[in-house]
């Protein structure tokens, strides 16, 4: 065997890595005017059309009842969602905490004022909201723990490991972790 094949087989297409989702979130606690604003704003921001999030539970402290809309989110998926992480990434500065990372290739961090994100002006009528960004890394084969039919388990051996998604997301988006 010539060294090239040796290179072309140790490859496995199966352990390649990719960035399967990005949600958005603006978690308000409140529904009401604020809320349609801030609806408008996920929509304008990302391009999607987001859903309403309801209260799973009733707290008496912050007159929250069950069932109640007190957010708003949006899932990304392929060229959108990574377009968009790119501009929040730049807000950022391209640099997140050790922390932000999970066992299983998740990452999560927030943005205090959507106005630092890139080509984003502050509008009075509007106001400013935070919002929390998560993504979701898997390999090819996660469909499996999903479908209807025959469902199974995602094996230990092929689940992204923190170590993994850290090393992922340096090379291929440029973040830094501190």
């Amino acid at each position: 065997m010539s060294q090239e094949t040796v290179q072309v087989k140790k490859e496995n297409p199966m352990r390649r890595i990719k960035i399967a989702k990005v949600t958005v979130n603006i978690g308000l606690g409140e529904s009401g005017e604020r809320l349609e604003k801030a609806y408008h704003l996920l929509e304008e921001l990302t391009g999607a059309k987001p859903v309403y999030t309801r209260a799973k539970k009733s707290i008496k402290e912050f007159g929250v009842r069950k069932g109640q809309l007190i957010g708003v989110k949006v899932t990304l998926r392929g060229q959108k969602g990574i377009e968009f992480l790119k501009r929040v990434l730049q807000a950022v500065g391209y640099k997140l905490k050790a922390e932000s990372f999970d066992d299983y290739g998740n990452v999560s961090f927030g943005i205090a004022e959507h106005v630092i994100i890139p080509g984003t002006k502050y509008d009075p009528e509007v106001g400013v909201f935070g919002m929390d960004i998560a993504i979701t890394l898997e390999r090819p084969g996660y469909r499996v723990a999903r479908r209807k039919r025959k469902t199974a388990r995602i094996p230990k051996r092929h689940r992204i490991s923190k170590e993994e998604a850290i090393k992922f997301l340096t090379e291929t988006l440029g973040i830094v972790v501190v």
